[in-house]
Parts: C-alpha cells; sequence; structure tokens
C-alpha cells in the first residue's frame, strides 16, 4: 500500500516537475551585487527551472534544519528520560536479585507413614480420604 501511495505522488509529480522543466528553459541571470545592477561583480546565469528547483531544495533544506533545531530540547529530554529508565530497569533487576535468594523455601508437610488415627492411610470406595 506504502509503495502505491508512493508512486500515486511521485509520477505525478515527477510528471509536473519535467513539463515545467520544458517550458522553462531560457536562462536568467541572478545577481548578488546590489551596488552595481548594470555589470554585477557577483552573478549567475542558469536556466529558470533550476534557479525555482534549486531555491525550494534549499528552503526544504533550511526548513529542515530550523525543525531539527528547535526539537533539541525533546531529544535531549527523550535520552535522559531514556537514561532514567535504563537506570530504574537495573536497579529493579538488582533488588529482584537480592529478595530471590531471601525467599524462604515454602514449609511442607511430612510425607504420612502409611498408618492415620483410623487405619491405613488412603482412600475409600467414594475417593474420600481417610
Amino acid at each position: 500500500m506504502r509503495k502505491f501511495l508512493t508512486a500515486l505522488i511521485v509520477i505525478p509529480l515527477g510528471l509536473i516537475l519535467v513539463t515545467f522543466a520544458v517550458a522553462n528553459r531560457h536562462f536568467v541571470t541572478v545577481s548578488f551585487d546590489p551596488l552595481m545592477a548594470a555589470d554585477p561583480a557577483l552573478s549567475v546565469t542558469l536556466p529558470l527551472f533550476l534557479l525555482l528547483i534549486l531555491a525550494a531544495a534549499v528552503g526544504v533544506i533550511v526548513g529542515g534544519c530550523a525543525v531539527w533545531f528547535g526539537q533539541r530540547h525533546w531529544r535531549r529530554a527523550a535520552r535522559r528520560h531514556e537514561a532514567d529508565a535504563r537506570a530504574a530497569r537495573v536497579e529493579l533487576a538488582d533488588l529482584r536479585a537480592q529478595a530471590a535468594p531471601a525467599k524462604p523455601d515454602p514449609q511442607r508437610l511430612p510425607v504420612p507413614s502409611g498408618m492415620g488415627l483410623y487405619g491405613p492411610v488412603g482412600r475409600d470406595k467414594q475417593r474420600v480420604t481417610l
């Protein structure tokens, strides 16, 4: 099911991307020099579709980094809680190991010698203990 949903999203997205690239093949110049508009010192000339795809990719990467840095508190808390749980499990195992030998064996009644107060020990015809 997951492969089907992935194909359902990726195939149309790929077709849209290819159509966009074919329709926007002309070159544009991107300038990073605000003072010299006529002859910029730092400029890049590339196809428009490539510029927009790179801008989207950079946006995804920057957004992912922002979310990752924003979740650092939760990751730190999760590591701390995991360490506390691990320590508690070790302590519980130690306490169980200490408690196991301290538990006395249950007392058992002695085995009858064969003769009870009212005759031989066993069961009568109605399966009642004598």
